[in-house]
């Protein structure tokens, strides 16, 4: 990982999706955020972002480049990883509604199901509540989102949309959610795991 006295690293999974405008919040936030796309890249890194997009392509694209493993094993270790979207059903340990032969890296306990809020031309936005995150709500913006069905032991519950769908989660150092938060101006989420990438840091310093 990055150097403990050095600035906070976080990658973003460059293969699809929402890549340059994640890069574009960490940069707001004065974090260090670069493209991550080969397995020795996530030896640099202190953080991960999976952004929103295709997850069935996103997933072919990383077992074709070999990526699918060592992701795999830095969450299992630990790494604070950050999904969207796309990102969440990537971190999902279960994936209904998949395509054929579609996998994902697991992670979080949960069941998702993909597209749940139906097509493009369903997309929507809401404020949400998300305590943990601000004391006022969150734009939400929804496209082609996928939705928490269930989630196992050691899943907090972020936020739920007015229905009572769950569309964020987090359990450790991962945190997925249903909607792009990329997109719409507002850095608090993102913020808000910039801070858990800063205390897995120090968390790891103080084992040294």
């Amino acid at each position: 990982m990055a150097g403990n006295n050095s600035p906070v690293r976080i990658g973003v999974l460059a293969f699809q999706g929402d890549v340059r405008e994640h890069l574009a919040v960490l940069d707001s936030l004065g974090v260090d955020g670069v493209k991550v796309r080969r397995p020795d890249e996530l030896a640099s890194i202190d953080g991960l972002i999976i952004p929103g997009g295709e997850s069935s392509v996103m997933d072919k694209l990383t077992r074709l480049f070999g990526m699918a493993q060592p992701l795999k094993a830095v969450i299992s270790n630990g790494l604070p990883v950050f999904g969207t979207c796309a990102g969440l059903i990537m971190l999902s340990n279960t994936v209904l509604d998949a395509m054929d032969d579609q996998q994902s890296l697991g992670g979080l306990d949960v069941v998702v199901r993909r597209n749940a809020f139906g097509t493009q031309i369903d997309s929507f936005e809401v404020d949400l509540a998300m305590p943990v995150v601000s004391s006022s709500p969150i734009p939400a913006t929804f496209i082609r989102a996928p939705v928490v069905e269930s989630t196992g032991e050691g899943v907090t519950v972020l936020a739920r949309v007015p229905d009572g769908r769950i569309v964020a989660v987090q359990q450790g150092n991962v945190l997925g959610i249903s909607f792009h938060p990329e997109v719409n101006g507002d850095s608090r989420i993102h913020a808000y795991f910039v801070d858990l990438v800063r205390q897995h840091r120090l968390s790891k310093k103080d084992k040294i």
